[in-house]
């Protein structure tokens, strides 16, 4: 059983799903605080619901961003410590490419980059790129997207649906990259991808390339 974390964002979801792939079970909830605090109680909640155990997990997979850095940090944390503790491998999945194989019904998943900026990843693009918030209604123009609710909102997108379904389309990416590559990611070396630094800080540099 492939047990998958997502928590790039306001809206946190956990799913369950065979070493196949196919999803078991999953749960997305948003959140107006202490992002992370729930991530875990969620998951023994659905662990309890469809009368699963933990030791059954043969593999944890993990949203790696970008998105909240404490989001990332708590559910890349989460996750690691389930890999140890289960001796199982652990695979970690963009999250904004996450969320358009959730939702294939949209053009772009929206995450925030700070308080006046966002991540944005449309269909088709390889890498996402930081875009001024206020100026994402008009840039869109209406196109259908995925996004954080508290994002939605704040930046007058009607037509956005919130990630909920994100945790099973990790689970579901994550079992294909698993059947190649069984042992999983580097547990030591692997950390979430901010693609930019925490707080006031600015851009990486890597984000400084993007178009």
């Amino acid at each position: 059983m492939i047990v998958a974390l997502e928590n790039a964002s306001s809206d946190p979801s956990v799913a369950l799903a065979a070493p196949d792939g196919t999803v078991l079970a999953t749960d997305g909830w948003s959140v107006a605080r202490r992002q992370g605090s729930d991530l875990l109680p969620r998951l023994l909640a659905l662990l309890s619901r469809e009368g699963r155990e933990l030791p059954q997990t043969t593999a944890v997979a993990v949203g790696s961003g970008p998105g909240s850095f404490t989001g990332l940090r708590v559910a890349m944390s989460v996750a690691k410590g389930l890999a140890v503790a289960l001796d199982v491998p652990v695979i970690a999945v963009p999250s904004l490419a996450s969320w358009l194989v959730a939702e294939p019904e949209v053009d772009a998943a929206l995450a925030r980059a700070g308080a006046r900026e966002a991540f944005l990843l449309l269909r088709g693009e390889e890498a996402p790129r930081i875009v001024p918030a206020a100026e994402l209604r008009a840039m869109l123009r209406g196109r259908p997207v995925v996004a954080p609710s508290e994002l939605a909102d704040a930046a007058g997108l009607v037509s956005a649906v919130p990630p909920w379904r994100a945790a099973a389309a990790i689970a579901e990416i994550a079992a294909a990259r698993l059947a190649v590559h069984p042992q999983g990611d580097d547990l030591e070396r692997l950390e979430p991808a901010y693609l930019r630094r925490p707080g006031r800080i600015g851009p990486s540099p890597e984000v400084a390339t993007w178009p």
